[in-house]
């Protein structure tokens, strides 16, 4: 194993556990049970198989978004749009689940298509006026999202509002069109199978295909890449493309998996948590579903902790805004890094005139 790659998982691991450390002396300075509290924060998900499946549920829509932005972030590009993509993609999938009315099996296939579609031509738009017009795509991704969210509540006010209730929500979508449950007696579904999918497809096309290649060398040394012979543009959008249909299948299939019919009102965050499991996952989508699950564990057990404790859920907050911060921080054990790639260096040079 090389240096940076010894050094990532030494910084990641200890990223999280400062983290938890700096979480665990919070309870015990504003808790009057602090060892009750840790303990059911740490071993409350897994005390009882419901809990379990609750952490694989809150993970579902992680995993896609957390792919999104591994990509994303690939590209050297950093669009923000995950979140509208996401949202657009569950809203469109959810008209078509109401309008449509297909066999079983390809009712919801034909569903998250168009709405993985969507996504992926909705993720290009800020990534085209970066690369076109030189805007920011921060900024321009951000004020995406609002706009793909009221986007996709006028759609469903036009379209297929249901007028017998209070709040705006579609009518019921068809019973076809609905994800089948994967695990009996929770609410996980087949999506957990695209997901998976996805992650496999995604490594692939990262690390073992020419095109994975050329984004990679894009995002880290555009300069070299394009000295190469490499398209610059041409990588980043591709990589833009995959990351917009992996957000917009992930809301096409929480929509789908867990509602009758479409309901949210709100952009529900999946994409912004993305960044923290892209972050863990150091841009690897075989990694993904490990810092998917972590985020969800943590989570389902401040919840926990909230429920059976006088300690609130904010704790995880605190644990996802210091991990960030040391990961992002180029000089955390950035200094014994670079002296373990000198007495690397020297040592091969040693060996070198020996022979």
């Amino acid at each position: 194993m090389r240096i940076s790659q010894r050094f990532t998982i030494i910084r990641t691991v200890l990223a999280i556990a400062i983290a938890l450390a700096v979480a665990i002396g919070i309870i015990f300075l504003v808790s009057k049970s602090p060892v009750e509290a840790i303990i059911y924060f740490i071993t409350g998900p897994v005390k009882k198989f419901s809990r379990l499946m609750n952490v694989v549920e809150m993970m579902l829509p992680l995993l896609f978004t957390g792919l999104s932005l591994s990509l994303i972030q690939r590209t050297g590009v950093f669009n923000l749009a995950s979140e509208g993509c996401f949202f657009i993609g569950g809203a469109v999938a959810g008209l078509f689940a109401v309008k449509l009315n297909l066999p079983k099996v390809i009712d919801p296939m034909v569903c998250i298509t168009i709405g993985g579609l969507v996504g992926m031509i909705c993720m290009l738009i800020p990534a085209v006026c970066r690369l076109k017009f030189g805007a920011s795509e921060v900024v321009s991704s951000l004020m995406m999202n609002y706009v793909l969210m009221y986007l996709g509540l006028i759609m469903i006010r036009v379209f297929v509002r249901n007028p017998d209730t209070g709040q705006l929500q579609s009518l019921d979508f068809q019973e076809q069109a609905r994800l089948s449950i994967l695990i009996p007696k929770t609410r996980v579904h087949t999506g957990l199978l695209v997901a998976a999918a996805l992650v496999i497809i995604f490594w692939v096309y990262l690390f073992k295909s020419r095109w994975g290649y050329r984004m990679r060398m894009t995002g880290s040394n555009p300069g070299y890449s394009k000295y190469s012979g490499i398209n610059n543009t041409k990588s980043i959008l591709i990589g833009q493309a995959l990351a917009g249909l992996a957000c917009g299948i992930g809301g096409a299939c929480e929509v789908l998996g867990l509602y009758q019919s479409f309901k949210w009102l709100a952009l529900p965050g999946y994409g912004f948590d993305g960044v923290i499991i892209a972050s863990l996952a150091q841009n690897n989508p075989i990694l993904v579903p490990i810092g998917a699950f972590f985020l969800a564990y943590i989570r389902v057990g401040a919840d926990i902790m909230t429920r059976m404790t006088d300690v609130q859920n904010e704790i995880v907050s605190i644990i996802q805004g210091v991990v960030i911060v040391l990961l992002s921080a180029r000089a955390f054990l950035g200094n014994w890094e670079k002296r373990e790639i000198v007495r690397e260096a020297t040592a091969n040079a040693e060996g070198g005139d020996k022979t």
